[in-house]
């Protein structure tokens, strides 16, 4: 690589990068169909790209040049890792470098689990600061909106926990409520009431296990999977436990889900304090928790924000335009 140059004059206009990229790469950083380059000359429209070779020439403001600069060589250590670029990855990346909240290639690179032909790993800053913390800490609290990867982070970390013999078991719960609805209006047994609740641990289980071997994962008690009021008057020793959707537990459900802690566990608790279900009078767990545990060692509390949602970019411009509409009611 070659340094910048600079315009004439004491300010400086213009800047010129050039970047050398491994042969076995250049197809990678360019993308199927120039996809990466693309992302990037979208990101940063006062740069000119060109590339020849293995040499990638860039062109522009200074600052804009820099940024681009340690971009490309960010993109170069994500390829070499083997995981794929694309424009998702570009952004997240840019969104980083700008914010200055992480090196891409260190987050982008981490792997959490290879399973069925696809690798999870975090993909935002924020996310990655979760999964570390899973790993340092016997209690996680990831706190955070729809979309930003909270309960699927750490489903894989339990499945790695599990698969590395760091545990004998995978213990996966949810307080049963609904938004708008009561268990007593729903048809059937109390088996097939709370199963739409418990649903998305499965859709997530089925992501990480041989779909074939799930049945018998939950016969022999290596996963279960159940209600939250099911936790009750138990110890669990050697266990990943993930508590779900905790928004919607009582102060006394969080305390007695809490203290189900054994000997070699490690919790998880995830939930979305603007999305809580409960009847009015009745105090969330998770939003008094943090003050109650205030201080206690071993215990991390991470909160994910719109920056780190990783489904459709609309969601993540929702997400914000019902915290400015929240804000704004607040005031009035």
């Amino acid at each position: 690589m070659t340094a910048p140059t600079r315009g004439s004059g004491s300010t400086p206009t213009v800047a010129e990068h050039r970047i050398v990229v491994p042969a076995h790469l250049g197809v990678a950083i360019l993308g199927p169909r120039d996809e990466v380059l693309r992302a990037v000359e979208d990101g940063f429209p006062a740069v000119r790209i060109h590339v020849r070779g293995d040499q990638v020439t860039l062109q522009g403001p200074h600052t804009d040049v820099e940024l681009v600069g340690r971009l490309v060589d960010e993109l170069v250590e994500v390829a070499e890792s083997g995981a794929t670029l694309d424009r998702d990855v570009v952004g997240r990346a840019v969104q980083m470098l700008r914010s200055q909240s992480a090196r891409p290639s260190e987050v982008l690179t981490q792997n959490i689990l290879s399973s069925r032909g696809r690798t999870i790993r975090p993909k935002t800053a924020g996310q990655k600061t979760y999964v570390d913390a899973i790993d340092r800490h016997t209690v996680t609290f990831g706190i955070g909106p729809a979309g930003t990867g909270k309960t699927y982070l750490a489903m894989a970390k339990a499945v790695q926990a599990l698969q590395s013999k760091r545990v004998n078991r995978i213990v996966l719960t949810r307080p049963a409520v609904e938004a708008g609805e009561r268990l007593g209006f729903l048809p059937g047994t109390l088996a097939e009431k709370i199963d739409p609740y418990l649903r998305p641990l499965y859709d997530a289980l089925h992501d990480m296990v041989d779909p074939d071997s799930i049945p018998r994962l939950i016969e022999s008690g290596t996963v279960e999977v159940a209600p939250l009021a099911y936790m009750r008057g138990r110890t669990l020793n050697d266990a990943f436990i993930i508590l779900d959707e905790a928004q919607n537990t009582s102060t006394e459900q969080m305390k007695m889900f809490l203290t189900r802690l054994g000997f070699g566990s490690t919790m998880v608790v995830t939930g979305d304090v603007t999305q809580v279900d409960l009847p009015g009078a009745t105090v969330s767990g998770l939003r008094v928790v943090e003050d109650i545990l205030s201080g206690v060692d071993d215990v991390m509390f991470c909160r994910l924000t719109s920056t780190d949602v990783v489904r459709h970019r609309l969601v993540s411009d929702i997400i914000d335009a019902y915290a400015h509409w929240d804000a704004r009611s607040n005031r009035g």
